[in-house]
């Protein structure tokens, strides 16, 4: 049975005394629905937000992290950093890593590798751009990036994977993915796992939607059978609208 997940990626925001209000009043106000919950703050503030949310049922975890375990990485951080302050996931291949960081497949590969390796979970995301849904060419982007960075894996790490799908084309562009969309494409990534390694390991991966999820849209998107949850963006930032997705699962 796969999990549930709503995970809050705080990209560039939120200093130290926000990041601890926002961490404060989401865990006052956590419903109980079952679901896995998770928040990723900025590298600096991950420490005190482990601290804060000790005792909550609030998962912390990093936005990025480097291949390497040491070694003269100017401003980079290892896996075995952040488990030393209490971090077990780690996002790794978002598209804004990609498309302003120069991040490829084959960086990714490394990344995921690497971390596996020190025993973290990865929470692995991917997605076309606008051109490429354009051009009919979405399925080919998203199934060469899967098998790219994930498909060498061994299926026992599997266990330690989670998929966040990205339609880049559909966050901060006017254009906007509806729910059938959504479940097109998870049903199609469920599919191209199948295929490799087996409809067991297909079916117990959780699939999350990360395309401007919001209060409104999160329930609809929330009930297609292959979508687990979501990857969220500006809504992480608003106490009330986090919690409000976090209800809709």
């Amino acid at each position: 049975m796969r999990n549930k997940i709503v995970a809050g990626n705080w990209k560039m925001n939120k200093n130290l005394e926000e990041t601890a209000a926002l961490l404060a009043t989401l865990s006052a106000k956590l419903p109980d629905t079952g679901a896995e919950v998770m928040v990723a703050p900025t590298f600096v503030n991950l420490p005190g937000a482990v601290r804060d949310l000790e005792s909550s049922k609030i998962e912390v975890i990093a936005q990025n992290m480097h291949f390497a375990e040491n070694g003269a990485y100017t401003g980079e951080i290892s896996g075995s950093m952040l488990q030393s302050i209490g971090i077990d996931t780690v996002i790794i291949g978002h598209s804004e890593r990609r498309a302003y960081f120069g991040e490829t497949d084959e960086i990714l590969a490394k990344k995921v590798t690497a971390a596996l390796a020190r025993g973290l979970r990865v929470m692995f995301c991917f997605g076309e751009e606008l051109e490429d849904r354009k051009s009919d060419n979405h399925f080919a982007v998203v199934e060469r990036q899967l098998k790219n960075a994930l498909f060498s894996l061994d299926a026992g790490a599997w266990s330690k994977i989670i998929l966040a799908y990205e339609p880049v084309w559909a966050i901060g562009t006017g254009e906007t993915a509806s729910p059938e969309q959504a479940q097109e494409m998870h049903a199609f990534i469920r599919k191209t796992i199948t295929d490799t390694y087996g409809g067991s390991i297909a079916d117990n991966v959780s699939i999350l939607y990360g395309g401007s999820v919001k209060p409104g849209n999160a329930s609809e998107i929330f009930s297609k059978p292959d979508v687990d949850g979501g990857l969220i963006g500006g809504a992480s930032l608003v106490a009330d609208d986090f919690i409000a997705i976090i209800n809709a699962i």
